[in-house]
């Protein structure tokens, strides 16, 4: 953001921002009418995303896809070879029970990762939507001409006026103009766009409202925001991450070591007398390998990119998001971010000798035509201390308005025979003794003590018929947003240090950062200063995050581990972000982090859940294969299994069907609550290690009571 905050007076024209949403207290929640995510309709069940998916679900039991997930591409062996033993022997039915359930073991696992494609695919044919073949009005010398706007080059100026479909990705270069980005952002209030600031940024496919603008394009024909967004939320651009990557070594790893157990058995199985049949070893190896995460791990990445675009963020990698759970270190602009961003009137400091109502019907009165959040603060802080109704101009009769200039730096009212004025401290106090009045040193002390306190004074003077004198001084400051101590609070007990970055004085920035909360501050903030930050952070070990929306902050976002770009900013501040935040709420970095960290966790507490769970197949299938040739191993059967085909059969049923179980876990993710690693890690391991450990227990044993009442099984 690296806006520079400097102490003006309250007139100042406020620099037009995005449309303010729900509450100014944090981010706003996601309302069922905005945003892409809000489009996928139905729960993570709904019958018509099923059926949508299952061809999907289908298609990918294609080997050439198979083969990137090692547990599965097991499982599909496993299920081709019991098919062709059945085949060989259809008076079985156990080899046909045992073919048919790990064909959906598999079918399973493509379906849980085609679902969170779909709904991604869903958001993507919205943005298709959006894409238009447009006519763009390219300038050449001068003069306009009309081409196709797939034939528009980076580095082309266009002309886009009131009801023109914006061709291609660009920065404003000339004039101002109301854009309407509802097919991006879901957001239905216009936003500005104008050249020369940090809200020069215009994405193809939007639709100017009003005005005229000229826009330099800078992106090519089929790599514009909206082509990128779309090969993202479909899965198409998604790369596995390094943990992941990890976890699929890992998962592989286990797979060929109880590959090689499974094949060393059948040699100590012949020499006992128990030879057992392919099947059942096919069924063993299936049981043991950690086939619940393999078949969800790729369901969890692309539901964790989900979770973001349902949030209006853009991750450009999953790599962002993983990264996101990992910060140790929050970057925050002050403005807009922590603050409201419009200093608000906190009181009225009467001077010695000062009726404290009449300084504030005066205050009032000079801002009853002052539309500036800080005008209407100042209307409204007087109502509330001092009951006095807000009064319009047209109740003043013949009143004469003086309006604010930056000549002048005051504003103010002439009515009655009365002046009264309110503006910067040394405009006021010129006009005061101008008028043959004095400031009063109390006055001056009071502006000091606010001035050095972090706010921005407002002297109220008036002149009538005992002459012009000072009444005292209004103390507007920047208003911390609230909520964001607690906020602040959290992140403090996940471990995240957070850092308040701004442009203010160092006394300023101090009295912000301790209401505010935050851990630390940087004052007086230049590009270079982020920069030597955020290395001396990942120097010592930490993954850093920030947010920016301006060119300068380009370096920044694009050290940092995560950077997360605002819709509204430079197109340059885009490209070095790995997240775009369509919403341009610089709050929601907060809600990232939180999402990255569900992704993690997520992933650990089923792969806990997965490996806990081979254990009880364990207890079912063992004891199953070698009773008969060791009675004593019947002392391990505790779940008293009906018989040895029944038990094989209901771990294999219930490794099926584990996996449709924790899909909706898998694609909403596991419940993320701010603590410590040491208590969360006890937490997940009470819940989805114990709970891995007794639920197979259960279920295969139900399994088993529901098979033993099929007649003809034994």
């Amino acid at each position: 953001m690296s806006r520079t905050s400097t102490p003006t007076p309250a007139e100042e024209t406020m620099s037009t921002d995005t449309p303010v949403r729900a509450s100014e207290g944090g981010p706003a929640p996601h309302t069922p009418d905005a945003g892409h995510g809000a489009r996928i309709s139905g729960g993570l069940f709904d019958p018509a995303q099923l059926l949508r998916s299952l061809p999907d679900a289908l298609r990918k039991l294609d080997p050439r896809v198979m083969v990137r997930s090692p547990v599965m591409f097991v499982v599909l062996i496993g299920s081709v070879l019991t098919t062709v033993l059945a085949v060989l022997s259809p008076a079985d039915w156990f080899g046909w029970a045992i073919a048919a359930w790990l064909w959906l073991t598999v079918i399973f696992a493509n379906l849980a990762e085609a679902v969170a494609e779909g709904r991604g695919k869903a958001q993507a044919d919205t943005l298709r939507r959006a894409k238009t073949d447009t006519v763009a009005r390219r300038l050449v010398d001068g003069a306009e001409e009309r081409v196709p706007g797939t034939g528009l080059r980076v580095g082309d100026r266009v002309v886009c006026e009131a009801g023109d479909v914006i061709p291609g990705d660009g920065d404003v270069v000339e004039g101002v103009a109301s854009v309407d980005e509802s097919a991006i952002t879901g957001e239905s209030a216009p936003v500005i766009r104008e050249s020369g600031g940090d809200r020069s940024a215009v994405t193809g496919g939007t639709k100017v409202l009003s005005d005229r603008i000229v826009v330099r394009i800078t992106t090519k024909p089929g790599e514009t925001f909206i082509d990128r967004m779309i090969a993202l939320v479909e899965g198409a651009a998604r790369q596995k991450t390094p943990n992941e990557i990890a976890l699929n070594i890992l998962l592989a790893s286990l797979t060929v070591v109880f590959l090689l157990a499974v094949v060393t058995l059948q040699p100590f199985a012949i020499y006992a007398g128990a030879e057992q049949s392919m099947i059942v070893l096919v069924a063993l190896l299936v049981c043991l390998i950690p086939t619940t995460i393999g078949a969800l791990l790729s369901a969890i990445g692309i539901a964790g990119m989900d979770r973001l675009v349902q949030r209006n963020v853009l991750a450009m990698s999953g790599r962002a998001v993983e990264a996101a759970g990992d910060v140790s270190t929050l970057l925050l602009d002050k403005t807009g971010t922590i603050t409201l961003g419009n200093r608000q009137a906190a009181e009225f400091v009467p001077v010695a000798g000062a009726d404290p109502a009449g300084l504030a019907d005066a205050a009032q009165l000079s801002s009853l035509a002052d539309e500036t959040p800080e005008g209407r603060s100042v209307v409204v802080l007087a109502k509330e201390r001092y009951g006095l109704r807000e009064r319009h101009e047209g109740e003043l009769g013949h009143a004469e308005f003086v309006p604010f200039t930056a000549q002048t730096r005051m504003s103010g009212v002439d009515v009655g025979g009365r002046q009264v004025r309110k503006g910067a401290a040394g405009a006021i106090a010129a006009w005061v003794t101008g008028n043959g009045g004095t400031v009063t040193l109390d006055a001056q002390r009071t502006v000091d003590a606010i001035s050095g306190a972090g706010g921005t004074p407002l002297l109220v003077a008036v002149k009538d018929t005992e002459g012009a004198r000072v009444l005292g001084v209004i103390h507007l400051k920047d208003v911390v947003k609230h909520g964001m101590r607690e906020r602040f609070d959290e992140l403090r007990r996940m471990g995240i240090r957070t850092v308040m970055i701004t442009g203010d004085n160092p006394l300023t920035a101090k009295a912000i950062a301790d209401e505010a909360g935050v851990d630390d501050f940087l004052a007086e903030a230049t590009p270079e200063d982020k920069m030597a930050l955020i290395r001396r952070e990942q120097a010592g070990g930490k993954l850093v995050a920030m947010t920016g929306d301006g060119t300068n902050d380009a370096p920044a976002l694009a050290q940092a581990d995560v950077g997360v770009a605002m819709n509204t900013g430079t197109s340059a501040a885009k490209e070095a972000g790995n997240m775009v935040d369509l919403d341009s709420d610089p709050t929601k970095l907060i809600e990232i982090v939180e999402i990255g960290k569900q992704l993690l966790i997520t992933r650990g507490a089923l792969t806990t859940f997965s490996i806990a769970n081979d254990v009880a197949k364990y207890f079912a299938i063992i004891p199953a294969m070698f009773a008969a040739a060791y009675p004593g191993l019947d002392k391990l059967n505790i779940m008293q299994l009906s018989s040895p085909q029944s038990a094989i059969l209901s771990a294999v049923v219930f490794n099926a069907l584990i996996i449709v179980a924790l899909v909706p876990l898998a694609l909403r993710g596991v419940r993320y609550r701010p603590t410590g690693a040491d208590r969360m890690l006890r937490r997940n391991l009470g819940i989805y290690g114990l709970g891995g450990l007794v639920a197979p227990f259960a279920g295969i044993k139900l399994i088993d009571m529901l098979i033993s009442l099929i007649p003809g099984i034994h």
